[in-house]
């Protein structure tokens, strides 16, 4: 059985990278207070919770992917699961957990760089380089923070794990 994933359309492909259109989707997330590499242990254990059933409808969730994972405001990480298409801001079942909340992810245009390999944040840090380096040759404008996204369950062999870092922009390939 297939993951489900967010709603995107790819606009146009340059070699690795392509540029999608997300459809507007819901995540639960939280924030943890540790390193790029131990953040998403901790706040894995809180998402699968709610998941779970730790929710006010005691209701599970399937999984979804990718978990996503970005810089919080005041410092640490925001770490996130997709909320399943067959939820609307009125039917998703809210957390219980203080720390879990739900927020409406808006349509967006991506600048999307896939990679495979081991979770760390050296394998991230040079692929957002990439990406950032190829949205500056191309004349795009980055309208937001890079984004790490993580596809595969932990014990899929590394070699075959999907990655990608994820940048909002502004404007198409060939009309900056």
């Amino acid at each position: 059985m297939a993951i489900e994933e967010p709603v995107f359309q790819v606009v146009q492909r340059d070699g690795n990278v392509e540029l999608r259109d997300y459809a507007a989707y819901f995540v639960v997330e939280t924030d943890v207070r540790a390193g790029f590499d131990e953040a998403g242990n901790i706040a894995f254990r809180r998402l699968f919770g709610y998941i779970s059933g730790d929710n006010r409808g005691k209701q599970k969730i399937s999984m979804t992917a990718p978990v996503r994972q970005d810089a919080a405001e005041g410092g640490g990480q925001r770490i996130a699961f997709i909320v399943p298409r067959e939820f609307t801001r009125d039917s998703v079942p809210q957390p219980t957990d203080a720390q879990v909340r739900i927020r409406e992810q808006p349509a967006q245009r991506l600048a999307v760089l896939r990679y495979s390999g081991r979770w760390t944040e050296a394998r991230y840090r040079d692929a957002e380089r990439q990406l950032v380096d190829w949205i500056t040759r191309k004349g795009l404008k980055a309208t937001g923070a890079s984004i790490y996204a993580r596809y595969n369950a932990p014990f899929v062999p590394w070699p075959l794990r999907r990655n990608e870092v994820l940048i909002p922009v502004t404007g198409e390939l060939g009309k900056p």
